[in-house]
């Protein structure tokens, strides 16, 4: 168990597809000190999410946990550590928000993006057992941008606007 280094936007990890795990892989000891690694980084960095790739591991495996309460999103669900393996989403209607992201592979930076508000999220546990949950607002657009590491994007792949592109110092001075 250790905290990973965080890889950062121009490694080339963070630009792949990353592969699916096959339920062996799932069940192994290497992904149990994976994720236990993962859990500790995201510890470490303060974050609400982690992708595999971000620790320059290319497999489709994000770790999410989100402490409950009144927050600069508004009034949050807490969410316990949880483990998506294989995970894909659809998108349930066309409703859209946008919201200024950051990322620890991005630091220093946030980004303005419009996102869907309403998915269903399909993934495997740690077993190999299927699970789906419905997420709206500010959890679905998480969902969606730890999802898009394992598909080698960065939020700032999905901005429309780079003007809104800003050092985080700048965005509470000038955009809040």
């Amino acid at each position: 168990m250790a905290v990973r280094k965080i890889i950062r936007m121009g490694h080339p990890t963070l630009r792949k597809v990353a592969q699916e795990l096959s339920v062996d892989e799932l069940a192994s000891e290497n992904i149990k000190r994976l994720v236990k690694d993962l859990t500790e980084t995201l510890e470490d960095y303060r974050g609400v999410g982690l992708a595999a790739p971000q620790v320059n591991e290319s497999i489709r495996l994000v770790i999410i946990e989100i402490q409950g309460g009144e927050t600069r999103y508004g009034h949050l669900k807490s969410m316990p550590l949880t483990v998506f393996a294989n995970p894909s989403y659809k998108v349930l209607n066309d409703s859209t928000a946008g919201s200024w992201e950051g990322c620890l592979s991005v630091p220093g930076l946030r980004g303005y993006v419009e996102r869907p508000q309403s998915i269903q999220v399909s993934y495997q546990d740690l077993t190999g057992a299927s699970h789906q949950l419905e997420l709206n607002g500010f959890m679905a657009t998480v969902f969606q941008h730890e999802f898009d590491h394992l598909d080698g994007l960065l939020y700032l792949d999905r901005m429309t606007d780079m003007d809104k592109l800003v050092f985080e110092e700048e965005l509470s001075r000038h955009h809040q």
